[in-house]
């Protein structure tokens, strides 16, 4: 048994100020990741800040057209709220296609940013994980890596990110609002979540003395044409091999804005700019999308068992294109 502290927090300032003073603090709300990792030996907290009394479990509506979401809404509230339904079906849809519904009842939006790798290296202790303990050696590579990255990776880790909310965030342009000793700030969803590189225990640019209070969506949410679609090993409460969130604006068959995010591929939700930006002025067809998944995946790598999901990345791509834009089905 691993002793800890519990303190809860009253308001944001409060919150703050304690995770800055106490060392080995950590946040907890939902706890639907936090306590089995504390459980597994995998994470340990001197102390732990019950912020579930904090006033951000709020959704409203922003002054510039948008919708923000605050950090201790549940994902099931989330998805169920009229508004997301209403105006950003792809988050609604992402989210519903992660975890189950007892799960999603509990989850917070802050909390589904900061979970963990499910690299099963990283949940074992036995073994060397540079996640777990830097310097120690990554596991996957030379491993089992069949649920792994192909996308971004490094020589210290080939861990790829759970979440399906955070790929269509991703695709959306959300914006991350934390508050910390230093006051407010605003990370672009792009700039949040890390690439392994040379540090991959740092999952996210979120600084230990910051907390999240809401992540904002713009108003434009791509209600018409949008898919999630997500390949995992069997249907429900399972991670994904591969998914995409893609999302796309047409006039008169021709795309004039193109959104195309993946999950189980990286180590962070991944976007290519770039390729994106190649469908725009293009018509809508089979062809220009499998010429946008081969760019998206140019340079892909396989570790051995997870060679399978570069094609399967590609299908994934294109068939979430074509349903976005009413050419087919994804289910």
């Amino acid at each position: 048994m691993n002793s800890f502290s519990y303190a809860r927090a009253s308001d944001v300032a409060g919150a703050v100020r304690e995770i800055a003073g106490a060392g080995g603090a950590k946040f907890i709300a939902g706890g639907t990741n936090l306590i089995d990792l504390m459980k597994e030996n995998v994470a340990h907290a001197s102390r732990l800040i019950d912020i579930t009394h904090l006033p951000l479990a709020d959704i409203e509506n922003t002054a510039d057209g948008g919708l923000r979401l605050g950090a201790l809404a549940t994902n099931a509230d989330t998805a169920y709220h009229p508004q997301v339904e209403k105006r950003y079906p792809l988050l609604a849809r992402a989210i519903l296609a992660g975890a189950s519904a007892q799960l999603r009842n509990m989850a917070t939006n802050g909390g589904n940013l900061l979970q963990r790798t499910r690299c099963y290296y990283f949940y074992d202790t036995a073994m060397p994980c540079n996640k777990r303990a830097p310097g120690a050696g990554c596991s996957a590579i030379d491993g089992y890596n069949r649920m792994h990255a192909v996308l971004g990776t490094s020589d210290r880790c080939i861990a790829v990110h759970p979440s399906d909310m955070c790929v269509a965030l991703a695709a959306l342009d959300a914006t991350v609002r934390v508050t910390g000793t230093k006051g407010e700030r605003l990370i672009p969803f792009a700039e949040f979540h890390r690439l392994p590189g040379d540090t991959p225990e740092l999952d996210s640019n979120l600084r230990p003395d910051e907390i999240i209070t809401a992540i904002d969506l713009p108003a434009e949410g791509f209600a018409d044409h949008y898919a999630y679609l997500k390949i995992r090993d069997r249907k429900s409460y399972a991670f994904a091999l591969v998914s995409v969130a893609a999302a796309l604006k047409i006039s008169h068959d021709t795309i004039t804005e193109a959104r195309l995010a993946l999950g189980g591929v990286a180590h962070k939700p991944w976007r290519d700019r770039e390729a994106e930006a190649s469908l725009r002025g293009q018509a809508v067809s089979e062809t220009n999308f499998r010429r946008v998944a081969e760019a998206v995946l140019r340079e892909a790598k396989g570790f051995g068992h997870n060679n399978f999901k570069i094609e399967l990345a590609r299908r994934v791509i294109v068939r979430a294109l074509k349903h976005a834009a009413r050419m087919g089905s994804a289910r």
